[in-house]
């Protein structure tokens, strides 16, 4: 279960984790990342909009076990076309680095793989999203992926693949833009956590996720539900309330 303006999780479990810490070691942060140290749902509009950043960078870092999946970036690329103003345009950059070797991960060691790997901060008007495919699974094996940074996102591609594309299990490419999509839309704000609702449509028993059950943002797509219902099915999409939160924040 995601706790707001922390961390928002697509998992089988509900968990809580806290995303704050600054930088190991009192570092010297990189040009442009304060900016990307604010909790998800922080930079909804910036991402929505035109206003301030005209265009959007999605660095992909991945690891070699599991290397991103193009077709499921393609439908997440559609995605975002759909729901922001980003005039000039949207960019996908993908770069391997090294392995964790397998080991269980935590926030904090996300969190320093990204400082130590990752190269692209928003600057001038460009607006850079930070996305980890990870060779690991998380400290709770039944989490999918997390977004735990206003412009930062990590799917665990171990238990991706471990729960899709065998007879009976979802389409990897459908689970994996799945994952992808709904943590995006956090990052974007939903449900009323940095975008404000237009009507009432936030799950009170599971906040920051909709009361729709065909919506993307809806609770069960943290749980095992969520498998059932991708094996014979698309990529949830986002209802009209969701939608017309995004474009009252400034998306489309």
């Amino acid at each position: 279960m995601p706790m707001r303006n922390h961390l928002w999780i697509l998992l089988f479990i509900p968990a809580l984790f806290s995303s704050c810490r600054k930088n190991d070691g009192g570092a010297k942060p990189k040009s442009g990342e304060p900016y990307s140290r604010q909790s998800p749902g922080k930079s909804a509009h910036d991402l929505l909009s035109d206003s301030v950043y005209t265009s959007l960078t999605l660095e992909v870092q991945y690891m070699q076990a599991y290397p991103p999946d193009q077709a499921a970036l393609d439908q997440v690329r559609t995605f975002l076309q759909g729901v922001v103003h980003k005039p000039g345009g949207i960019t996908l950059t993908l770069a391997r680095i090294p392995s964790t070797a397998g080991s269980p991960l935590s926030i904090t060691g996300i969190r320093g793989i990204e400082e130590q790997y990752r190269t692209k901060y928003t600057h001038a008007h460009e607006l850079d999203v930070y996305l980890l495919y990870a060779d690991a699974d998380f400290t709770d094996n039944s989490v999918l992926g997390v977004s735990y940074l206003n412009t930062s996102a990590c799917l665990f591609g171990k238990t991706i693949a471990a729960n899709s594309g065998a007879i009976g299990q979802a389409n990897r490419t459908t689970l994996t833009a799945t994952v992808l999509e709904h943590e995006l839309g956090h990052l974007l704000g939903l449900v009323n956590n940095g975008t404000g609702m237009q009507t009432p449509h936030e799950d009170a028993a599971h906040p920051a996720h909709c009361t729709n059950q065909d919506c993307l943002m809806y609770y069960a797509a943290e749980t095992t539900d969520i498998l059932g219902f991708l094996i014979a099915g698309n990529v949830p999409s986002l209802d009209q309330a969701c939608r017309s939160d995004l474009t009252a924040n400034g998306g489309k």
